[in-house]
């Protein structure tokens, strides 16, 4: 199969809509093919069902999650299995950072950041004309 990412329990999910968008949590119990329960208690996503459409799976998943676990159960898999380090490490959510953090930026910032890339640019220039 050419599909690397199944809705499962254990499976991270990146929720996209509603209240806690941006947000990571894990599938507890799944419903049917529309939806399924989700909790995510150390990222501040309380238990609760969620429709596949409005979150993105991620390729990580918490090993031997039994299926629906109690929020204090999903909790000690998720401290055992480290998946929140593991996210914090990936490119996925470094990149997702980046870009929210340069949508935060004010006018002058922007400004800094526009001079900064300049002069970057000017060594850059120099160094191959030299070489």
């Amino acid at each position: 199969s050419t599909f690397k990412r199944f809705v499962e329990v254990g499976r991270v999910v990146l929720l996209n809509n509603g209240p806690f968008e941006g947000k990571i949590a894990v599938i507890a119990e799944i419903i049917d093919h529309n939806r399924a329960i989700i909790d995510g208690p150390q990222t501040g996503v309380p238990r609760q069902p969620f429709a596949y459409r409005h979150l993105t799976l991620t390729p990580l998943v918490v090993k031997e999650l039994p299926r629906g676990a109690g929020t204090g159960t999903v909790r000690k898999y998720i401290e055992k299995s480290g998946v929140l380090a593991k996210w914090e490490a990936s490119s996925w959510a470094k990149r997702r950072e980046a870009v929210r953090a340069r949508a935060r930026l004010t006018d002058f910032e922007r400004f800094d950041v526009m001079l900064a890339k300049r002069a970057r640019r000017d060594v850059t220039r120099k160094a191959v004309k030299a070489a």
